[in-house]
C-alpha cells in the first residue's frame, strides 16, 4: 500500500510520515512545493500511483480566517475539493482531517458524527464545506474530525503554558471550554487504524477519550514541566476575548469507531502523561 501525506510539515503531518515509515510503509511526504491542493492540475498530478492520500493541509489560523475568509475557504474547501476528485480518479482513499469548529460549540453532551452543522466561526465554515466538497467529490472517504491537537513537532497549548509560566510569576487561563487534549501520535496511529481496518466511507471522530476545561489541561501541563500548578488561575472567555469564537463545549463522540471495531483513543489524562516526555522536550 502506497501513501501520501499531503500537509507532511506540520504537526500531525511530521509524526504520520515519521509513524508509516517506522511501521515499514510506503509512504510520500508533500508540501505545498510539491503538492499545491488549491490547483486541480498539481492535485490530479501529484495523487497518481497512490492507495491512500491523507489529507492534513489546511488553513489553521482561525483568528485570521474572519477577516481573511476567502483565502481560508480556497485552502480548506478548495482544496479538499480538488483532492477529492484527484482521488477519485486515481482509484485512492482519501482521509480528510477536520475539526470540533463545524459544530457550535454549545451542547452539554458530545457530538454524534451525524450531528448538524453550526459553525459559528470563518474557520469553522470553511472546514465545514471542505467536509461537503469530500463528500460530493468521492466515494471512497474517510472525514476524520479531531480537536485540541498538541505534538512535539510544532506550536502547541502544553508548550506555550510552559514557556509562559517560566516567564512570568502566574496565568490565567480560561475555564468555560471543555473539550478532549490530542496527542498527533494518538490521531496518526488511529489514520493508520482506520485505512487497516478498512473502515467504511464516513465521519469518525479522532480525539482523546474523557474531557477537561483549558484551565484542567494548562495544570496539566505545567505539573508535567516542575511547576506549581497553584500557578494557573481560572478565568472566563468573555475576560479573554478573541477575534474568532471559540467552542465553549467540544467534546466529541466515538459511536462509529465502537460500531465498527476500531478502539477509540484513551483517556486524555493517561495519553498526556504517556506524552508529555516527548512533547515538552522539544522546544
Amino acid at each position: 500500500m502506497r501513501w501520501l501525506v499531503v500537509g507532511a510539515n506540520g504537526m500531525l503531518g511530521q509524526d504520520l510520515v515519521s509513524m508509516l515509515k517506522e511501521r515499514g510503509q510506503d509512504v510520500d511526504a508533500a508540501d505545498r512545493a510539491e503538492l499545491d491542493i488549491t490547483d486541480a492540475a498539481s492535485a490530479a498530478s501529484g495523487v497518481v500511483g497512490y492507495d491512500v492520500v491523507v489529507n492534513c493541509a489546511a488553513w489553521t489560523a482561525v483568528d485570521d480566517a474572519e477577516t481573511q475568509e476567502g483565502s481560508a475557504f480556497t485552502v480548506n474547501a478548495v482544496g479538499p475539493a480538488n483532492l477529492a476528485s484527484a482521488a477519485r480518479a486515481a482509484g485512492a482513499r482519501l482521509v480528510q482531517i477536520s475539526t470540533d469548529y463545524v459544530f457550535a460549540g454549545d451542547a452539554s453532551t458530545p457530538y454524534a458524527e451525524d450531528a448538524p452543522f453550526a459553525p459559528k466561526s470563518a474557520y469553522g465554515r470553511t472546514k465545514g464545506a471542505g467536509e461537503w466538497a469530500v463528500r460530493a467529490n468521492t466515494d471512497d472517504y474517510l472525514i476524520v474530525r479531531t480537536a485540541w491537537l498538541y505534538g512535539a513537532k510544532g506550536n502547541c497549548f502544553p508548550k506555550t503554558m510552559v514557556k509562559l509560566l517560566a516567564d512570568r510569576d502566574s496565568l490565567t487561563v480560561v475555564d468555560d471550554q471543555v473539550g478532549q487534549p490530542t496527542w498527533t501520535v494518538d490521531l496518526a496511529d488511529l489514520v493508520v487504524r482506520l485505512v487497516e481496518a478498512e473502515a467504511p466511507s464516513g465521519t469518525y471522530h479522532g480525539t482523546s477519550s474523557g474531557q477537561t476545561s483549558w484551565f484542567g489541561f494548562a495544570r496539566a501541563c505545567v505539573t508535567a514541566a516542575g511547576f506549581d500548578p497553584e500557578r494557573i488561575a481560572p478565568t472566563t472567555s468573555e475576560a479573554f476575548v478573541r477575534p474568532a469564537p471559540r467552542p465553549a463545549y467540544s467534546v466529541l463522540a466515538h459511536d462509529s469507531l465502537t460500531a465498527i471495531g476500531v478502539v477509540p483513543i484513551g483517556d486524555w489524562e493517561e495519553r498526556w502523561a504517556s506524552s508529555a516526555p516527548s512533547v515538552l522536550s522539544v522546544p
